[in-house]
């Protein structure tokens, strides 16, 4: 059977889920495999970006986050952490690559002797920004087959469904 030009694969997985099990309800696999698979579509562009700059997307999003804080002292690990939601081994570890590639410091926190703060150095502020606009731009093209009413309203819908989860992870 052929379908329509307007289906994409999602809607041919939901044909044939209603063909093996009509009583069953698949339709939020309309939505979440949908999701699933813009994944990978996007990791997969997104991550060419920041290879070309030498970055993974996680260390991308620490840079990030060191930056956009707008804290040059830096953020303790324990911010930084909760902030990209890691856990302390997954943390340690991208810092260890990030310090040792010379992208961030870790410096004494001046308001606790036993405890460090990590800021960008200024070889991670350049890496950082040398990236950024090529990742936006990557951005803006994924997007671009979406009117802005369409784009507005999938940043609400996908926002009520993060807000629930989150909470939910509390």
């Amino acid at each position: 059977m052929r379908r329509p030009a307007s289906d994409d694969h999602v809607d041919g997985v939901l044909a044939q889920w209603h063909n093996v099990r009509p009583e069953g309800d698949a339709s939020p696999m309309a939505i979440f495999t949908r999701v699933y698979r813009l994944s990978k579509y996007l990791n997969r562009h997104i991550a060419a970006v920041f290879r070309k700059h030498g970055l993974h997307d996680g260390e991308f999003d620490l840079l990030a986050t060191l930056y956009r804080s707008g804290q040059p002292q830096g953020l303790t690990p324990n911010a930084l952490r909760h902030a990209a939601v890691l856990s302390s081994g997954a943390m340690t570890n991208r810092l260890d690559r990030l310090e040792k590639a010379g992208l961030i410091q870790r410096v004494p926190n001046p308001d606790d002797r036993r405890s460090l703060l990590i800021r960008l150095s200024d070889q991670g502020q350049t890496v950082l920004l040398g990236c950024l606009d090529e990742y936006l731009a990557t951005l803006h093209r994924m997007q671009a087959p979406l009117d802005q009413q369409q784009k507005q309203a999938l940043a609400n819908g996908l926002r009520t469904l993060l807000l629930a989860l989150e909470k939910g992870d509390d």
